[in-house]
């Protein structure tokens, strides 16, 4: 069993940036970040392999977001720059095989917000 508990999630002005941390219990799994804004449905965000040796990106936080993990302490992390008003949603931390879709995790954390204003 994983255990996710996500915190950093916040208000910040347009341009702004957050990081948000993931720390994790049990074995190690791919982790992958996931995104849901009101009215819409869950998105891909960022993924990493489970031994960090890979990460992919959805194309709108390409070059804005960095996924990353420190093994030692088992969090990972989602380094957010630039930040734009549509990127606010709630956002989840995911464990499991890992790819793009939410299908490839088992785990998953509680959900931190993070609204950006314009």
């Amino acid at each position: 069993q994983v255990q996710l508990v996500e915190s950093g999630g916040g208000l910040v002005q347009a341009g702004g940036s957050l990081r948000l941390s993931c720390a994790a219990s049990g074995r190690t799994y791919a982790m992958g970040w996931f995104r849901q804004a009101p009215g819409k449905e869950r998105e891909f965000v960022a993924v990493m392999a489970w031994n960090g040796a890979n990460t992919h990106y959805a194309d709108s936080v390409a070059g804005r977001f960095t996924i990353s993990r420190d093994y030692a302490k088992s969090t990972a992390y989602l380094q957010m720059n630039s930040l734009k008003p549509e990127d606010t949603a709630v956002y989840y931390c995911a464990a499991g095989v890992g790819g793009l879709r939410s299908t490839g995790y088992n785990y998953w954390g509680q959900g931190t917000k993070v609204t950006v204003a314009s």
